[in-house]
């Protein structure tokens, strides 16, 4: 495998695996290699809705086949050789209450896939989520892996995610895969994701709605409403640092993948009515008591890792990836597209 340096060309000659292609982060991640000049690309999920359909259709790939079919046909080798797999199929639904159901899918599946790929020598990339560190307490950072055995994620959805991190951290992989841990992702290809959806989504739709975006009040004294924080970053950003990390083989283990910053939703919310040329009416609605103790109150990736691994690219400043994803996407209400 060539370095960083040589990332545009290593996608040219390379034959890639994608998990959850048809989704939101995998559509986005197969329209980043179509623009590095790969289409032997073969995605694995689910019949798409039609709205995943709209998206697929502005895509290049070579083939389409059910993540429950996947595993048999890459190991009795019906599928050929591939250079890299990412594994961004999951479930990704913090409301999903069902754990046997998500050890299943986010946990077991997850290692199986790890575990064929690692005795086929194959690059494998996987999804983790920021969700895992819970309320912050123990920190945000990927500079340690031992840091792992301290995190408790509030919902069974983390807890899922983060039980795969830790079995990679115990068995060693980490020497040889990476785990991406994605911070609040939002961006074009999301609309099939229903309460999932990023918030620049849904305000966007109630805006057009009402006029008036509605944000969770505050249940804690030192945050005021709508200034609870997250790090954001546009979905385009997102695929870049998976697509650099996947190219250099000494960057192993756990990455943050986010912006370094920390934005309030009210300034997420007044990005959308910036973009829309309106004056900002934000409404403060109480949050529903089923999540009011699971509620993480501010998220900001270190991603000195991932500088350190050579990603040097500049990050899209906050209003301007909302302006960008509202104008030219959900305004026109087209995906993703273009080589």
């Amino acid at each position: 495998m060539s370095s960083v340096g040589n990332e545009p060309e290593i996608w040219k000659r390379s034959r890639v695996l994608v998990t959850g292609g048809a989704g939101f982060l995998g559509s986005a991640l197969v329209w980043a290699l179509n623009r590095r000049g790969c289409s032997d690309i073969v995605i694995a999920d689910f019949p798409p809705t039609e709205i995943k359909s709209r998206a697929l259709a502005a895509l290049s790939y070579s083939a389409y086949l059910d993540p429950e079919v996947l595993l048999g046909q890459l190991q009795s080798g019906a599928l050929g050789k591939f250079d890299f797999v990412f594994h961004l199929g999951a479930c990704s639904s913090t409301l999903e209450m069902d754990v046997d159901y998500l050890r299943r899918i986010n946990f077991e599946y997850t290692r199986d896939l790890a575990i064929w790929a690692l005795k086929a020598g194959v690059r494998f990339v996987y999804a983790s989520s920021a969700a895992t560190y819970g309320d912050g307490s123990e920190g945000m950072s990927d500079a340690d892996p031992r840091d792992l055995e301290r995190l408790r994620p509030l919902n069974p959805y983390a807890w899922s995610k983060h039980q795969l991190d830790l079995h990679a951290w115990r068995e060693g992989w980490f020497e040889h895969i990476v785990g991406l841990k994605y911070f609040n992702v939002f961006g074009p290809n999301e609309g099939h994701k229903g309460e999932m959806r990023s918030v620049v989504h849904r305000s966007y739709q109630q805006v057009m709605e009402s006029g008036v975006i509605r944000l969770f009040k505050s249940y804690r004294p030192e945050y005021k409403d709508g200034e609870q924080k997250r790090d954001f970053l546009y979905v385009k950003d997102a695929v870049e640092m998976t697509l650099s990390l996947a190219a250099n083989p000494s960057a192993n283990g756990i990455f943050n993948v986010g912006s370094g910053h920390a934005h309030s939703w009210n300034e997420l919310a007044s990005a959308v009515f910036l973009a829309l040329g309106r004056e900002p009416r934000i409404e403060y609605i109480e949050m529903p008591e089923a999540i009011r103790e699971k509620y993480q109150y501010f998220t900001q990736a270190e991603i000195g890792r991932l500088r350190g691994a050579g990603y040097a690219r500049p990050i899209t400043p906050l209003a301007e990836a909302v302006r960008d994803y509202v104008v030219n996407y959900l305004m026109t209400g087209q995906p993703l597209s273009g080589a």
